[in-house]
């Protein structure tokens, strides 16, 4: 090429770039506090935003191909086709994730656990922008091939044989479709949300993200369980948060028969009331079974705001009545008793240990001696 050529080239690359600075100057300092939106344009399109520019700007300029000597100029020419379409990419995804990056800003103001909506519209919006996402790399990656003259005289023979591929395409992207379809009809069904508390396969955790193939769930003590989205449309799971945040805490003390039950509910009656923990709806304290090894199951239960504040309240309740009753009440913690019949073994077993505390009574009667075993000391 000559000089006048790369000039006109460089021209149009400076105009291009000082077009996309002055248009990020007056998204900044004119239409930002008009238009939230333009802060978002302007950080996400920091770098996007001027290649394409560049790069449309030099598409613009290039010469005709005839008027270029060089052998490789077709493949230069090419390679900048290609670039265009990349950059033109690059800054379409940029522009959509500004957009939606503002809407998720005004969402996580009030996205706490009981803003239910927010947490959905959040899930969506992310979700959609995934698609979006994915749907603008298909077309620039078709884009692409298309620009390659072998591709474009294969794909009328592809699109002949349209019925075909589909069916093949489709059986190859079973999985992927399934868990496509099934991510969003977890968004859009509100079953699953962004910020939901769940216990999915025996761990309990957050819903940290939702996207078009796995749920990544934060667990409490900060591992991520990565599931597949399908998995949630085909077994159960337990949500916490599905329709809201309030929760009952639940504790069970198994207790010796001896246990003064109402002395223990105006314990736990008075602690429950006092603490922050509570959101002042309901509690109550009963007995609730009896086991086969002779203990009598007490549950105390006590209503809070949030999956947090259960926990704390359940590990108060169950901390503070253990002490209670070992401080007040020590004969009512759980104990095994064993009682020996008197028989006709017993005279014999008498004779060797006649002070054996496990004879309880004499055979005529009375009550024995106090002790143990020989071998007891």
């Amino acid at each position: 090429m000559d000089p006048s050529q790369w000039i006109a080239i460089g021209i149009a690359v400076t105009l291009a770039l000082l077009l996309v600075f002055a248009i990020r100057w007056v998204l900044k300092n004119k239409l930002a506090k008009a238009w939230r939106v333009a802060d978002y344009v302007v950080a996400r399109t920091r770098v996007s935003g001027y290649t394409a520019a560049a790069v449309v700007g030099a598409n613009l300029a290039l010469p005709e191909r005839q008027d270029v000597p060089w052998s490789t100029y077709q493949v230069i020419e090419h390679a900048m086709q290609i670039l265009m379409i990349g950059s033109l990419t690059a800054l379409g995804i940029s522009l959509a994730h500004a957009v939606t990056d503002m809407v998720l800003a005004r969402l996580s103001v009030a996205n706490g656990d009981a803003d239910r909506k927010a947490r959905r519209l959040q899930t969506q919006v992310r979700l959609l922008r995934r698609v979006i996402t994915s749907i603008i790399v298909v077309l620039a990656i078709a884009s692409i091939l298309f620009t390659f003259d072998s591709v474009r005289a294969l794909g009328a023979g592809l699109l002949a044989s349209a019925g075909i591929i589909g069916i093949v395409a489709g059986v190859a992207a079973q999985s992927t479709l399934s868990n496509l379809f099934a991510g969003l009809q977890l968004a859009f069904s509100d079953a699953l949300r962004i910020g939901d508390v769940v216990v999915v396969e025996g761990e309990w955790g957050r819903v940290e993200e939702l996207s078009l193939v796995n749920v990544t769930i934060k667990i409490w003590d900060e591992r991520r369980l990565v599931v597949p989205v399908a998995n949630f449309t085909t077994t159960s799971f337990e949500n916490w948060t599905k329709q809201g945040t309030a929760i009952t805490a639940k504790v069970m003390l198994p207790l010796d028969w001896e246990v003064p039950i109402a002395e223990l509910r105006e314990e736990a009656g008075r602690l429950i009331t006092s603490s922050s923990n509570w959101d002042g709806r309901s509690w109550s304290c009963q007995v609730v079974d009896v086991t086969q090894t002779g203990e009598v199951i007490v549950r105390v239960v006590a209503t809070a705001a949030d999956t947090g504040a259960q926990w704390d309240i359940a590990c108060e309740i169950r901390e503070h009545l253990i002490g209670w009753l070992v401080a007040h009440y020590p004969e009512s913690l759980p104990r095994s008793r064993t009682e020996f019949v008197s028989g006709d073994d017993d005279a014999s077993y008498a004779t060797q240990f006649p002070t054996s505390a496990f004879r309880r009574r004499e055979p005529n009667g009375v009550t024995g001696p106090p002790g143990g075993d020989p071998g007891e000391s």
